[in-house]
């Protein structure tokens, strides 16, 4: 059963940073591209950020040089760094195995405001 479970949210002023983390079980980590999505209150599930099994990164224009995924294939864990939050990326964050959500696991909360 593929089972991902995020943390590291929190509430932060804009300007703040984050580092969110995500495990996973339940299916071979390494061969798979994994994403991050997200979802603010009343909007759809929204893509910010890829990461493919060779390592190679892509993002939206709109978190372009703000998040940097990263990933961890021996303990089968991926990472989201987020500068310069704005209260605009306030959302539940989910890691999943699509750009679409795909098995995303309960959601970590980020609340960006002052």
């Amino acid at each position: 059963e593929v089972q991902l479970r995020e943390s590291g949210g929190g509430s932060v002023q804009p300007g703040g940073s984050l580092r969110l983390s995500c495990a996973a079980s339940g299916f071979t980590f390494s061969r798979y591209g994994m994403s991050w999505v997200r979802q603010a209150p009343g909007r759809e599930l929204e893509w910010v950020a890829n990461i493919y099994s060779s390592g190679y990164t892509d993002y939206p224009d709109f978190v372009q040089g703000r998040f940097t995924i990263s990933r961890d294939d021996i303990n089968a864990k991926l990472y989201l760094q987020m500068n310069n939050l704005q209260p605009e990326d306030t959302a539940v964050y989910y890691c999943a195995r699509d750009r679409k959500g795909r098995d995303r696991g309960p959601g970590t909360q980020v609340t960006v405001s002052s």
